[in-house]
């Protein structure tokens, strides 16, 4: 039987960044969470009280986004200074630079092995990189704006971009051509992102709406315009149920799309709220925003519920030949206005927690780059996580 949603709860911001927060991610079992701003920095931060927090210095510009490899064991980073920076994810701040692109990098995500790295850039290229030789693979090029965001599929196999050209392309890694490619005359996509069964992607666009497309039928599934400005950032929750937005309007939203409906909204940043990310097990969410802060969620209403989807969705998410769907979307294309109502959590801005101060943040100066990293000791990853 299932159980009453549960209102999801903030449990504590986390200030260190001295400008808007970029980006945010979890790294593989929710111990640690790493964020990129416009000042520069990553900061890598313990999620357990009165711990400390690690502040690396390498990128020149402002860093626009970061990920834990799937292994935790590597971060990647984009910046404005037109480079993609790995860091081993330990307090010793060692990274390489990836250089190849002639614009500010907009995005970077890893493949599901965590062999490859796919950047996009505003200078309309998107560029695959190896992780062990820190090499380029190959460029796919068919943007004719500045592109904003690339993601791979779950296997690997497909990887969905979207661009200032008003398209959001999927591209086959293996063919290295585009095999398909949705339009928007609203507006550009400024994030995109696959379900986690690889069947579907959402867009987050620039006109407030957030679309989710099914890429094997080439059909638009559901349209949501629940915000009021500028949906910078999307994030699937991992049994693919729910998605949650953040936008220039000061919000976070968060999505039934087996109910088709929205079912939260979330208060807490003072101005736009830039990022957002679950956890790989979907318990926790961060978010990150224009006023320098990352507030972290407690998810609360799926605690219950997700075991079971991951046991019925098991055989077919492990056998299947991918891409296949999980039958949780509806059959033709709904639009959803801003006039639906949802639940209104606003938590107190200061912290919540009184008693927990701030953590301290160390600086960690590298000595140089180096031009290959070493395979990491688990010892390595306990100094921080």
């Amino acid at each position: 039987m299932a159980s009453p949603l549960e209102d999801p709860v903030l449990i504590r911001p986390f200030r260190g960044h001295t400008a808007a927060v970029t980006g945010v991610a979890f790294d593989t079992n929710a111990s640690g969470l790493v964020t990129c701003s416009v000042d520069r920095f990553l900061i890598l931060w313990k999620l357990k009280t009165q711990s400390t927090a690690y502040r690396f210095a390498g990128h020149e510009e402002a860093v626009t986004s970061v990920e834990f490899s799937p292994d935790g064991r590597v971060l990647a980073s984009a910046s404005h200074d037109h480079t993609v920076r790995l860091w081993i994810s330990c307090i010793h701040g060692e990274s390489s630079v990836l250089k190849g692109h002639t614009a500010s990098v907009r995005s970077v995500s890893f493949s599901h092995d965590g062999n490859s790295v796919v950047s996009a850039s505003n200078d309309k290229l998107i560029k695959i990189w190896s992780v062990c030789s820190q090499r380029l693979l190959f460029t796919l090029s068919k943007h004719i704006g500045w592109v904003r965001c690339a993601k791979f599929s779950p296997d690997g196999r497909i990887i969905a971009s979207s661009g200032e050209d008003k398209s959001v392309n999927i591209w086959d890694t293996r063919n290295k051509i585009c095999v398909n490619s949705f339009s928007d005359d609203e507006g550009f996509a400024t994030f995109v992102d696959f379900n986690p069964s690889g069947t579907c992607i959402a867009s987050a666009g620039l006109n407030n709406t957030v679309k989710l497309w099914d890429i094997r039928m080439n059909k638009l599934l559901q349209n949501f315009k629940v915000h009021r400005a500028g949906v910078n950032c999307i994030s699937f929750h991992p049994s693919g149920n729910y998605l949650i937005t953040a936008s220039t309007d000061g919000t976070l939203k968060i999505l039934d799309l087996l109910g088709e409906r929205l079912i939260y909204t979330l208060h807490g940043h003072k101005g736009s709220v830039l990022c957002v990310a679950f956890s790989k097990g979907g318990e926790k969410f961060a978010s990150g925003g224009k006023d320098a802060q990352v507030l972290l969620w407690k998810t609360n209403f799926d605690k219950l519920d997700y075991e079971e989807i991951v046991k019925h969705n098991f055989r077919r998410t492990h056998i299947d030949d991918p891409p296949h769907l999980l039958d949780i979307y509806p059959r033709s294309s709904h639009f959803h206005s801003v006039k639906l109502q949802s639940v209104q959590v606003n938590p107190t801005f200061d912290v919540p927690d009184k008693q927990t101060p701030d953590p301290t943040v160390i600086d960690i100066i590298p000595s140089s780059s180096i031009r290959s990293l070493r395979v990491l000791d688990l010892s390595d990853l306990d100094l921080f996580l």
